[in-house]
């Protein structure tokens, strides 16, 4: 049985969740691997990864979400509450640049006093000040919390925020897209409805999206599974002309001193389950086109693995990250390493932009 399934995901035939279920618990990994790395030989033929210079910048700790896996946060009004200035954007910038990197990833939080016109106002005039910079910014609760804010709709909010400057939308705010789960770890934050809604919205404007998921808490491997099923369902709904979803990143929980590790038990993501989810990630995705595993979180070898189980891509040495590494995750890497990192496991580093552009191929 498990043979036919997987034959089915080789010749890039949709897997249901099921299927799916039944190769990803019960197939060796050796094997899942192979038939993953197979697809991702078939999308990408030749032996290259892509990997990303840019900076996570953080807009504002101040969030009203209250999700119980974030150390990050802080209430209105806190000793240690902030919302970053021009002045320090315009010296991250230039590190930035100074490092041949271009791209901000800009993460929001959903401040109540910071208003739609305040972030057209922040994206025009970093644009302005630096033309060349691209803003990977926000994400789906904070359309959704912009839109309630200003009585818009979610097209409306995209649209001013593309005219101000946004280049692409993370796929944020995707700790396991099912309402049950989401009830319990981040209440505050969209319904899993909402969040496909903002992305349907933004394929149709033409904006490219990443689709991500946190994995390892309190969920069950059917619903990450059914995850896939209902990211892969959406990208197949956009125009043909649209990129849609142009990655897919899976990354696991950060439990430490985390409310949600205070009142739940789980089990810590294993390695081999973590490559096990970047594999049928690969075999459930034929239509999203990039694999990118979580180094922040699962460290370098780890990464290094998924590159024959379906992975194609590292991702950013992040400059700059603090909400996932302020709830334990302590990896770090260099342009360097990652460069290295890439050919220590037999392939050849390629320099991207955020459209999957490549702009640099190491000899």
């Amino acid at each position: 049985m498990t043979n036919k399934i997987i034959q089915k995901a080789l010749d890039l035939e949709w897997i249901n969740v099921d299927e799916a279920l039944e190769i990803y618990t019960k197939t060796p990994l050796a094997e899942l691997m192979q038939a993953a790395h197979s697809v991702r030989e078939k999308l990408h033929p030749v032996k290259n990864v892509s990997w990303i210079i840019d900076r996570n910048v953080n807009i504002t700790n101040v969030c009203v979400s209250g999700c119980e896996f974030c150390n990050f946060h802080r209430p209105l009004n806190h000793c240690d509450s902030f919302i970053t200035t021009q002045g320090q954007y315009a010296e991250k910038i230039k590190e930035l640049f100074d490092l041949g990197g271009n791209q901000l990833l800009l993460q929001g939080g959903m401040h109540p006093k910071l208003k739609l016109m305040d972030y057209v106002n922040l994206f025009s005039e970093l644009k302005k000040d630096f033309p060349e910079v691209k803003l990977h910014a926000l994400g789906p609760p904070e359309i959704v919390f912009l839109a309630k804010q200003e009585g818009l709709t979610y097209s409306e909010v995209l649209k001013q925020l593309m005219q101000a400057g946004l280049d692409s939308l993370p796929g944020a705010g995707a700790e396991i897209l099912n309402d049950n789960i989401r009830k319990k770890i981040s209440k505050g934050k969209c319904s899993a409805f909402d969040w496909f809604e903002v992305m349907k919205v933004a394929h149709t404007l033409r904006l490219t999206t990443t689709a991500t998921m946190m994995f390892g808490h309190i969920e069950t491997k059917e619903q990450r599974i059914q995850q896939l099923a209902d990211i892969r369902q959406v990208q197949s709904e956009k125009p043909q002309d649209a990129k849609g979803f142009i990655s897919f990143i899976p990354w696991t929980f950060q439990s430490e001193n985390t409310v949600l590790a205070k009142k739940h038990t789980f089990d810590t993501v294993s390695d081999e389950e973590y490559i096990r989810t970047i594999a049928i990630s690969r075999l459930m995705l034929p239509n999203v086109p990039n694999i990118q595993p979580s180094w922040l979180t699962v460290g370098k070898q780890i990464a290094q693995l998924c590159l024959w189980a379906g992975a194609n891509d590292l991702g950013s040495v992040m400059i700059e990250e603090h909400v996932v590494s302020a709830a334990g995750a302590k990896h770090r890497i260099s342009i360097e390493v990652m460069k290295e990192a890439i050919k220590e496991a037999g392939f050849t580093p390629v320099m991207r932009d955020q459209q999957f552009n490549l702009t640099m191929i190491e000899n």
